[in-house]
């Protein structure tokens, strides 16, 4: 397999269950500075220019959670997801969407009208109603976390490199100053070795 590859992107999500999961693998680092992410030879791999793509064999995907999902579901040894049909895996395919459509689109706004955009256009109303909008978000990730380690309980998922990745990210940008059960969370799914050697 080969994870088509930027640090500090969603890319970091596939590299970390990928450490999870034990398999080999091999990163094919993209330089986006360079712009190797727009290079006609990249779009025929991922059609937007974009990070992470993972091709296994014939198949090329993209999108970090679809990634992330192949690749629980082809190693169901490891434990990385439920089983298929039962009510854990209701809440696993709950957990990874609300990733993606509820508590990243927040972080990224804010994140945009912070860091990434020319003063010039930065908002400050977006940056406040990215903050109203997280603290929501916090609000419902801290009462889910309150009770468990991870966000199914007791065992760690796929659903926690997703979870887990986005809050770290808001963690960096301050956002989790006064969220202490995420603050723990972070910690604990930060702290395991294969988070550790996703980011080396």
């Amino acid at each position: 397999m080969k994870l088509y590859y930027a640090p500090q992107t969603r890319a970091g999500r596939p590299r970390w269950l990928l450490e999870e999961l034990g398999v080999p693998y091999e990163i094919v680092p993209v330089d986006l500075a360079q712009g190797e992410h727009k290079k006609p030879e990249y779009m025929k791999i991922h059609p937007h220019g974009a990070v992470p793509a993972l091709a296994d064999g014939d198949l090329v995907l993209f999108e970090s959670a679809a990634i992330c999902m192949y690749l629980a579901d082809k190693y169901p040894e490891k434990k990385l997801a439920p089983a298929v049909g039962t009510p854990a895996r209701g809440l696993y395919y709950q957990w990874m969407i609300y990733t993606m459509a509820t508590l990243e689109p927040p972080v990224v706004q804010i994140f945009l009208n912070t860091v990434m955009l020319p003063e010039a256009e930065r908002s400050a109303a977006a940056v406040e109603k990215g903050k109203t909008q997280f603290a929501e978000v916090a609000r419902v990730l801290s009462n889910a976390l309150a009770t468990r380690p991870y966000i199914l309980g007791e065992q760690f998922s796929a659903a926690d490199v997703m979870i887990g990745g986005m809050l770290g990210w808001a963690s960096m940008m301050g956002l989790l100053s006064d969220q202490p059960t995420l603050q723990a969370y972070v910690k604990r799914v930060t702290d395991r070795p294969a988070f550790q050697r996703a980011r080396s």
